[in-house]
This record gives structure tokens, C-alpha cells and sequence, in this order.
């Protein structure tokens, strides 16, 4: 199994106006969030915590950088780029999931204690953001592996 790790090369690879985009659509959406937190009450207003921030800025960046490193290899990289755009919406899905169960286990347990309610909130955001990751790296395994035993038996047959 590949470890989760950090490049910061990538960090290299964009322009001043891309982390622009990335902070406006940020902000944007926080702004969202507080409207609808004022509007309807922070109880509904923390489920918007959740959203992804950035993720229609990242996504359609991270399609853009793909495409453009495939191309100075020589290369076409249209599947590329939206496979690389399709991982990070996997994984915005995910981290969203573990926000919404953070929000719900502290949201249960704040009254008890700020600083209990605080920790486990994180950890049950690490827990189920992992636990997710893990499922679906090995729904992806065993679907390869179908696909594998299917393309061979075909062929044989």
C-alpha cells in the first residue's frame, strides 16, 4: 500500500493567479457558509463546514497542470488530467465525509466539554477520513482484480 505523502514541488508548478482563484472561491464559500449560519442558525450553518472550499478551483487547476506536463512530454494527457482531477474530487469527497462526522461527534458532545468534545471530534474525523480511504483503495483493489480475472478468463476461453 503507497503512503500518504506530501510533494511540495507541486506547490512550484502554479501561477499567482491560480492561488488567486483558489482564495477567492475560498472565500466565497466561507462567506456562504456564514450567510446561511446567520440566516438559519449555526446548526445548519456547520454542516456547510463540510464543503470543500476550494475543490472547483483545485480540480479543474490539477486537470490543467496534468495536461500541461503531458504536453511538454509530448504527450496528449487529456485522460490524464481528468483522472488526476477525478482522484482529487475521491479525496475531497472523503475529507468531507470525516468533516461531517467531526461536526456531528463534537456537536454531541460540546456541552460535556469544550476540550473533550474537540478531541474526539478530531479523532473521529481521522478515524473515519482513514477508515474511508482504506475502503475505497480496496474496493478499487478487488475491482482491478475482477477486472483482471474476467479480462484473462475471456481471453482463454
Amino acid at each position: 500500500m503507497t503512503p500518504i505523502r506530501f510533494s511540495p514541488s507541486s506547490l512550484q508548478e502554479s501561477r499567482w493567479y491560480e492561488y488567486l482563484i483558489r482564495f477567492a472561491l475560498g472565500g466565497a464559500a466561507t462567506v456562504f457558509t456564514g450567510l446561511v449560519s446567520s440566516r438559519y442558525g449555526a446548526s445548519i450553518g456547520g454542516l456547510f463546514l463540510a464543503l470543500p472550499a476550494i475543490f472547483c478551483a483545485s480540480a479543474t487547476l490539477i486537470e490543467k497542470h496534468e495536461l500541461r506536463r503531458k504536453r511538454e512530454a509530448g504527450l496528449n494527457g487529456v485522460r490524464r488530467g481528468q483522472e488526476a482531477a477525478a482522484l482529487d474530487a475521491a479525496g475531497a469527497a472523503l475529507g468531507a465525509l470525516g468533516l461531517l462526522v467531526f461536526a456531528i461527534v463534537f456537536w454531541l458532545t460540546v456541552e460535556i466539554s469544550i476540550s473533550a468534545g474537540f478531541i474526539g471530534a478530531s479523532l473521529s474525523w481521522l478515524t473515519v477520513s482513514m477508515a474511508a480511504w482504506y475502503a475505497r483503495r480496496k474496493m478499487r483493489s478487488g475491482r482491478r482484480a475482477r477486472l483482471s480475472k474476467n479480462t484473462n478468463g475471456s481471453a482463454t476461453s
